[in-house]
């Protein structure tokens, strides 16, 4: 499903060139459940970016579903991300003035869904995570944990293949966060590929293969035969 093939990304900051990735190669297969971790600024981020067609490769190839997406235009980058990905960031990024309901909608709004199948899937999302009771609440009237299950209602409401976490249990407690990922490992055990990108040791060892990052390159890429059954804190 995802390949890519020596893929770099180069940023330019000022008069110096800032090697982000260098020349990363990594298969990611349908219903896989992967962790990237790495220090600061050893290319996590980036690397989900490109995968989740946010930013484009400045060299090498990436491959979803067998098109080379790597120099699609914007407008063809935004149709991938559309159809196959879904984004859950640690910061939420909610519309303060929507409900919960009104969050979960957005996206359909913009991909021009009728307004009765858009109510029927914003009801089905939400149940999905359990915040039913919550659809008329605004994001201040939620908690933590409650407004990332928006979120993540939000990034699977339009059906995706793909979830792609960025530290999706960053702002919680312990408790909301094992709530959240007891969740996305959920939809991940019913075939939702899953890439989750943490600093977090305990978070890790739940995937089932973990890519470690350093310096904008993958030094290890092992499978987790041991890692946690599918929603366990």
């Amino acid at each position: 499903m995802i390949e890519l093939r020596a893929v770099s990304r180069v940023f330019e900051v000022g008069d110096a060139k800032v090697h982000a990735l260098m020349s990363v190669s990594l298969r990611i297969a349908e219903g896989e459940h992967v962790a990237l971790m790495g220090p600061s600024g050893s290319g996590k981020s980036t690397l989900l970016n490109i995968v989740g067609c946010l930013d484009r490769p400045s060299g090498g190839t990436y491959v979803l579903d067998g098109e080379d997406v790597s120099s699609l235009d914007e407008r063809a980058l935004s149709a991938v991300r559309q159809r196959k990905i879904g984004f859950v960031f640690q910061s939420f990024h909610l519309v303060p003035r929507l409900t919960a309901a009104g969050n979960v909608e957005l996206p359909m709004i913009f991909a021009g869904i009728e307004p009765a199948e858009r109510k029927r899937r914003v009801a089905e999302s939400l149940d999905a995570v359990g915040l039913s009771p919550r659809a008329s609440h605004v994001p201040n009237q939620l908690s933590g944990g409650e407004r990332q299950r928006v979120a993540i209602a939000r990034a699977v409401v339009m059906r995706p293949a793909i979830l792609l976490a960025d530290e999706p249990t960053g702002n919680l407690d312990s408790r909301s966060g094992a709530e959240v990922l007891a969740l996305i490992e959920s939809m991940n055990a019913a075939g939702l590929t899953l890439v989750l990108v943490t600093h977090d040791p305990s978070v890790a060892q739940r995937a089932r293969r973990l890519v470690r990052m350093a310096d904008g390159a993958v030094v290890a890429d092992q499978p987790q035969p041991g890692a946690r059954a599918v929603g366990l804190p």
